[in-house]
């Protein structure tokens, strides 16, 4: 039987792969451009045991061939925020076990979300829709206020996103959101606002089945001091008191039992205010970047499995796993291009292990790829990861090497 993936995350396939064949499965991965997963499948597991299908990703026919194509299709995975309405319809076209179309599609649009919970009581704040254009400040400050915050709905790695404090900010985002929706592609989705949330930021790791969800850590998220919000470095798991990580518990299921997430993965940032955590947004699917590598480090179990059981329609052997984290606790660092150009590679890569804490690279770009925005996470090059006994200290490690790392880049001029 096969197991196959509609797109992915950039890093994991290997460990979706050696999941696959634990469970007696084949791994076939169907993309629109595989140089996405270059560092993944240049690994042994991923050239080993990833089975690529070149397809257009983006045309449903071209998709639905290519999958009639694999033998004894059992299950189809999906691990991104852009293919999921469309692998949910087809799990759903196939009789393939997977999440109700709806229920993603609802989880697709954040302002919809934000609404829902605020009706529900879950959120204190609730969300407007608004045309990208300067005289929709009016209806910002009536509806949310300052400080508020602007994104579209189905927005993804950071962008779109505007974090506006005063009049002349939302003027100026306003008039920014404007000019890139008249751009080829536009934005993705409808513009909104909802209020800004003043604390640290962080995300609940969660894995759900028939309901019951369980909190499986909570990871820090640090951003840069940009009015567009970019990532720069995580860690897993922040050591909250114990009512605290009950009280993120609970609240992260009524959150996502609300929003219609009832298995599967999710990955929902959330603010810890001084009234308590407030959602940023959900992902429905397993974390992003290197978050799913830094919980197989630390649970010491291979999260990927879990991932299998849900794709093939049974209760994942994770949530019955030890309460507390076993192994170590990781960090990451993302490493961002200073100015568009090409990438000609990175200076500081061969000091990276005289650093403590099992430090390693993990790249995203490679050699040659054109950087053409550093303002969001498209920017990153690549990320640094180190592991510690705390998360904190992991951060410290993983910080202090990735600022010996830089992204040699040659610019349109060719320096």
């Amino acid at each position: 039987m096969t197991i196959a993936a509609l797109e992915a995350l950039s890093f994991g396939l290997g460990r979706t792969a050696r999941a696959c064949r634990a469970a007696g499965h084949r791994f076939v991965l169907l993309t629109g451009d595989r140089s996405v997963y270059r560092h993944e499948l240049a690994t042994a597991d991923g050239a080993d045991g990833v089975e690529v299908i070149d397809v257009d990703t983006f045309d449903p026919d071209a998709v639905r061939r290519a999958l009639a194509s694999v033998s004894g299709l059992a299950g189809l995975i999906n691990t991104t925020d852009t293919w999921s309405g469309p692998a949910a319809g087809l799990a759903q076209e196939l009789g393939l076990p997977g999440p109700d179309p709806e229920a993603v599609k609802l989880l697709r649009d954040k302002a919809r979300v934000r609404q829902a919970l605020h009706r529900a009581g879950l959120s204190q704040g609730t969300s407007v829709v608004i045309e990208p254009r300067p005289d929709s400040a009016e209806l910002v400050r009536e509806a949310v206020g300052l400080p508020a915050v602007l994104k579209v709905s189905a927005g993804t790695s950071s962008r779109d996103v505007w974090i506006v404090h005063d009049d002349e900010a939302l003027r100026t985002a306003l008039a920014e959101a404007g000019e890139r929706a008249r751009r080829p592609g536009g934005l993705n989705g409808s513009l909104f606002a909802e209020p800004f949330l003043a604390g640290p930021l962080y995300s609940a790791e969660t894995l759900s089945w028939e309901g019951h969800t369980r909190l499986l850590g909570v990871l820090s998220r640090q951003t840069s001091r940009r009015p567009a919000v970019r990532e720069e470095a995580a860690a897993f798991p922040v050591a909250l008191p114990e009512d605290q990580l009950a009280l993120i518990e609970r609240w992260v299921g009524s959150v996502l039992a609300t929003a219609g997430h009832d298995q599967g993965f999710a990955h929902v940032e959330f603010v810890l205010t001084r009234r308590g955590p407030e959602l940023v947004e959900i992902n429905r699917r397993i974390g992003g970047a290197l978050v799913a590598e830094a919980m197989c480090r630390t649970l010491e179990v291979n999260v990927y499995e879990a991932l299998v059981d849900v794709t093939l329609g049974r209760r994942p052997h994770l949530l019955d796993a030890p309460p507390r984290p076993t192994g170590p606790a990781v960090a990451f660092v993302l490493v961002y291009a200073d100015e568009p150009g090409v990438l000609d590679g990175w200076a500081g890569l061969g000091g990276l292990n005289a650093f403590p804490g099992e430090v390693s690279w993990f790249p995203v770009r490679a050699p040659g790829d054109a950087v053409q925005h550093v303002g969001d996470q498209r920017g990153c090059t690549g990320m640094v990861l180190a592991e510690a006994a705390t998360a904190e200290l992991a951060q410290h490690r993983a910080w202090s090497a990735a600022t010996t790392v830089r992204p040699v880049m040659k610019t349109a001029e060719g320096r």
